[in-house]
């Protein structure tokens, strides 16, 4: 039987090593999430593939919190982070730095994740919408492509953690 490895041997990075360490070129973009284990989990998850950043937008609650920090486990020291009060002005401020800008929702003629093609020498900024109404029509209106996880279940939605972790992963492996 397999031996589960203890903490010491799992050879995770320090907060500062993190900080210093080489990022994907992925900045992960919270569009008015309204709870904060959601945004907890997507500190976790953007700290374990290694992204460059997270921005918060509109009602998106910002760290130090406790609710946040409850399933971020201090994810919120080593990924880096900004606030912004509308999700329009971080994709501009993106776009206008290279960033393509990816909404992760279920449209008309989108792109199933798993046909993405990516670009190994482009910089990617993952849009996430709120739970209810999704991805804002306008930001929709202003990304470069919409990606879609295809689903076959009898529910029409993932919870947005769940969502992350997929295109992280997704996006993390055809990058490397």
């Amino acid at each position: 039987m397999p031996k589960k490895l203890k903490m010491e041997e799992l050879n995770r990075l320090s907060v500062d090593e993190f900080k210093h360490a080489k990022k994907f070129p992925i900045v992960v973009i919270l569009d008015n999430i309204r709870s904060l284990s959601n945004i907890g989990s997507v500190f976790r998850t953007s700290d374990a593939f290694r992204i460059e950043s997270v921005y918060l937008c509109g009602i998106t609650a910002t760290p130090p919190h406790r609710e946040i920090h409850k399933t971020a486990l201090s994810a919120t020291e080593s990924v880096d982070w900004k606030y912004y009060k509308t999700t329009i002005e971080a994709i501009n401020l993106l776009k206008d730095d290279g960033y393509k800008i990816i909404s992760v929702e279920q449209v008309e003629n989108s792109t199933k994740l798993h046909d993405l093609q990516v670009d190994k020498n482009c910089k990617y900024a993952l849009v996430f919408g709120n739970e209810v109404k999704g991805v804002d029509k306008e930001i929709v209106a202003n990304s470069d492509c919409c990606v879609e996880i295809p689903q076959w279940g009898t529910k029409h939605s993932l919870n947005i953690s769940v969502s992350v972790g997929i295109v992280l992963w997704d996006m993390v492996l055809k990058l490397k």
